[in-house]
């Protein structure tokens, strides 16, 4: 297995075809793309972020797959399994290229003991939400979702979305949850995040993701003192363990504005690390003894969110940014464990309702170029969205690219498709030199089922009903996406989730636009219609003006 690995994976650049279509090309180019070194937390061993979550299941199955691809005819479908190719079959010229199911086990047997036992024996691999999917673009592809969680926490609680002078503390800088500092500084406050491993720190100061990097909670402080004082946004990292750090600053008798927390707690095996121990005793650990790390890495959770509850309890704005944090608390007995809220019921549910999510799109010729003409379009498609155009106005000033250039940015329902076929366009005539690829992270409105997360506190009470990612997967398939994916577990882990992805090529051609028609429509409009079910008025109103067909609608 070993002489297959692959050292420092780029994917092409430019407009030259290596496989036999742009669709095949995009799925290769995308597959490379979350294996980049720039992009991956740790590609030597295909892993792209939080904790396991991987692009292909081995290295026989990524070249397996790299060849299918470069083979795949214009009609016909190739088929992953838990990232690994098991069939290609004649389809149709407009249907989905490729169809991913990753990490999806029967309800009864969907635990972490089941999965770990299949992974290890090379039957599955987890997937994650954009891992296994191929539309992971680095940090950014969180970014702005959780800019927008700090900012409406802070019309919440302080009136205004202006952070300015206000104590953000939270935890995890790896692939996802290394968004958090850039989003604190976007949203003027000062933000410490604490992290058990300092390269990832140094990492996010290399990408310009983070400013200061300590490793004593003393001067981390004092910086955080100094800098909100003066209302100077900036991010600092601290290394330490986020247990024993909530717990002194609360001890302390500081009270952060806001308070939460992105490490891996998902997988408390993979992703979470114990404290009282050194991050590299707490390796070792896990190699020769994963049991008693797991027992450990749950008694260290149990502490954090016990932190984490005095801290609310003190005054801060407290709230669970989805890693299924409060549920393992609970199982190890902290009952109080859901007195804070997630931040989907808390700050998004109405942008959901709206059918508005995290859509993205890449730039396969790896132009920046090509990048910056989609934004001057899209801030004069939506001139009037003055949430979206500062959005995009902080991005090009403060993201760094991580493998081939790429923006998000939250649009809904009728807005993704109206900018997708303009973009078809700007490819047609060659303003934009390359296709662009259109996806979305797996947190959209109406593409997960995720008690603990997205469907937390369902105004119905469906908040575990997973035939709508099911639903959405089958409508992006009929519709034409370029590759669809179906995925267990995800940000919560095994048992906790059910979510789908959709990818859809601008390659600008006369069928690209019908699929956009299609497929940008019905991806978003999943949101709307799953949430006017679920009797949410926004969404019932978005359905009426904007003509989206519930035959039973509330």
């Amino acid at each position: 297995m070993s002489s297959l690995k692959v050292e420092n994976i780029r994917a092409p650049r430019g407009n030259e075809l290596t496989c036999k279509g742009w669709t095949q090309e995009a799925a290769m180019r995308m597959l490379m793309n979350n294996l980049d070194p720039e992009v991956a937390e740790n590609p030597a061993e295909l892993v792209v972020y939080g904790g396991i979550g991987k692009a292909a299941r081995n290295w026989e199955s990524y070249h397996a797959i790299i060849n299918e691809l470069k083979e795949l005819e214009n009609d016909e479908t190739l088929l992953i399994q838990s990232g690994k190719p098991v069939g290609k079959f004649r389809t149709y010229e407009n249907s989905p290229r490729v169809l991913i199911a990753n990490s999806n086990l029967v309800p009864a047997y969907a635990n972490w003991e089941n999965f770990n036992k299949l992974d290890k024996e090379g039957l599955m691999m987890y997937g994650q939400m954009t891992a296994g999917s191929w539309i992971y673009i680095g940090a950014q592809g969180i970014l702005q979702g959780t800019y927008l969680s700090f900012v409406e926490a802070g019309k919440k609680v302080f009136g205004s979305p202006d952070l300015t002078g206000k104590f953000i503390l939270t935890g995890g800088m790896g692939g996802m949850s290394g968004a958090q500092p850039l989003a604190g500084k976007m949203a003027k406050a000062v933000i410490l995040v604490v992290e058990v491993d300092k390269k990832r720190i140094e990492r996010k100061i290399n990408e310009r993701y983070c400013d200061y990097i300590y490793e004593d909670l003393d001067e981390a402080l004092k910086k955080v003192k100094e800098l909100t004082e003066k209302g100077e946004a900036a991010s600092i990292g601290l290394v330490g363990n986020c247990a024993d750090v909530y717990q002194e600053i609360h001890d302390r008798g500081i009270v952060p504005d806001i308070v939460t927390d992105q490490t891996s707690a998902h997988d408390p095996r993979n992703g979470y690390v114990p404290n009282g121990m050194t991050y590299e005793e707490a390796l070792t650990l896990r190699d020769e003894d994963p049991e008693k790390y797991e027992k450990l890495s749950l008694e260290t959770i149990a502490k954090h969110v016990r932190a984490m509850l005095a801290l609310q309890k003190a005054g801060a704005e407290t709230f669970d940014y989805g890693n299924n944090i409060r549920h393992y608390a609970k199982e190890q007995g902290v009952e109080n464990a859901f007195d804070f809220p997630g931040f989907v019921p808390a700050y998004l549910r109405p942008l959901f309702c709206e059918g508005n999510g995290p859509f993205r799109w890449v730039a396969l010729s790896g132009d920046p170029e090509d990048i910056y003409k989609t934004d001057k379009l899209a801030k004069k498609m939506f001139s009037k969205n003055k949430v979206l155009t500062n959005w995009i106005d902080m991005a090009q000033k403060m993201v760094e690219w991580q493998g081939l250039p790429s923006r998000i940015c939250w649009l809904g329902y009728g807005e993704r498709h109206k900018f997708a076929l303009k973009v078809n366009e700007m490819v047609a005539s060659g303003e934009i030199s390359a296709p662009i690829v259109f996806g979305r992270d797996h947190l959209d409105s109406g593409s997960v089922a995720s008690p603990n997360r997205e469907t937390e506190s369902m105004k119905d009470g469906s908040d575990a009903v997973a035939d709508w990612p099911i639903l959405n997967a089958l409508v992006n398939t009929s519709g034409g996406a370029s590759w669809v994916s179906l995925h267990h577990g995800g940000g919560v882990g095994m048992g906790y989730s059910i979510h789908a992805g959709q990818v859809l090529v601008a390659d600008g051609t006369k069928e690209a636009a019908k699929k956009i028609e299609r497929v940008l429509v019905s991806d978003p409009g999943m949101g709307v219609i799953r949430h006017a079910d679920a009797g949410y008025s926004r969404a019932i109103e978005v359905a009426e003006e904007r003509e989206v067909h519930i035959p039973m609608k509330k």
